[in-house]
């Protein structure tokens, strides 16, 4: 159930790459309120479940305070963790970078016309707004970092598949809730990564199925990183220890607040109009705690 769970999330990458494809406009209202969903569900989660269920575990095995100050180092460690991982990337291949609407209408429109990359980059942010990148198809290294996306994203899908299976190992009633928030937002990484790819190459299918990889790496690196904890910390038969448990879950919670603070909350407003995205994250902690406490009334 752990691996399916992953699995889902991660295949919603290729799901946003071809809805972006079918549709002959992108609804950016919808992956402003998606993206605001996944937001206030990561966020809740996080300080509410996640973080208390590590604190749980590391108090039981060290002991009151030690306990506390080991769950709060794992979680800053957490966000120091993602921070690195996206401070290495630059924004335009970021994945989390919102596209304009012009970049984004001619995958879903084949006679919508293609951007006018000549102005460059800087003069097409203040045209079209946020989220205007330079794609110029006849840049030779468009292809490269399209792919690089593609591997920026893989990088971000690595913690926040091993947070999914871990959690539903652990609980799989969180796991469903956290697989869900991971597979809203991984709807608009999935259209992120087919942008530069589908420029670069013409190629629709192309663009799909490097998406499709990308999101595909999430339940491959959760299993391999799940594996890696077994053979490193597993006690007897292969279980890891409850400590690392809480280790891992105070550093998961780290990675989705950053997530959700750096990444969704601002995806969720360049995409959207008004409180679209306020809407979004208040929907989404109502949706979490109240399937938090139906799970604890059953």
């Amino acid at each position: 159930m752990a691996f399916g769970l992953t699995l889902f999330a991660g295949i919603c990458t290729g799901i946003g790459s071809a809805i972006a494809f079918a549709a002959k406009t992108t609804s950016h209202r919808f992956l402003s309120v998606a993206t605001g969903v996944s937001a206030g569900v990561m966020l809740y989660v996080s300080f509410v479940e996640i973080l208390q269920k590590g604190a749980e575990a590391l108090v039981h095995s060290y002991g009151d305070p030690t306990g506390y100050w080991i769950n709060t180092a794992s979680f800053f460690a957490g966000i120091l963790l993602i921070g690195l991982i996206d401070n290495l990337i630059p924004s335009a291949a970021n994945p989390h970078e919102t596209h304009s609407p012009d970049e984004t209408a001619p995958l879903g429109d084949a006679g919508a016309p293609l951007p006018d990359f000549s102005v460059g980059d800087t003069a097409r942010r203040e045209m079209a707004g946020p989220g205007a990148h330079d794609h110029r198809v006849e840049d030779r290294n468009l292809l490269r970092m399209g792919l690089f996306t593609a591997l920026a994203i893989t990088i971000h899908n690595f913690p926040e598949g091993l947070a999914t299976f871990l959690a539903a190992l652990q609980d799989p009633g969180l796991g469903v809730a956290i697989a869900v928030a991971v597979a809203l937002h991984n709807i608009p990484e999935g259209i992120s990564v087919s942008v530069p790819i589908f420029y670069a190459t013409g190629s629709r299918k192309k663009a799909f199925l490097y998406s499709l990889a990308s999101g595909l790496a999430e339940p491959v690196g959760a299993l391999v990183a799940f594996a890696a904890i077994r053979l490193m910390a597993g006690g007897s038969g292969g279980v890891v220890p409850p400590q690392v448990m809480g280790i891992l879950f105070g550093g998961v919670a780290g990675i989705m607040v950053y997530i959700s603070v750096d990444e969704l909350l601002p995806t969720s407003r360049a995409y959207g109009k008004g409180h679209d995205s306020l809407f979004g994250l208040v929907a989404g902690m109502a949706i979490m705690a109240l399937s938090l406490l139906m799970m604890k009334s059953l």
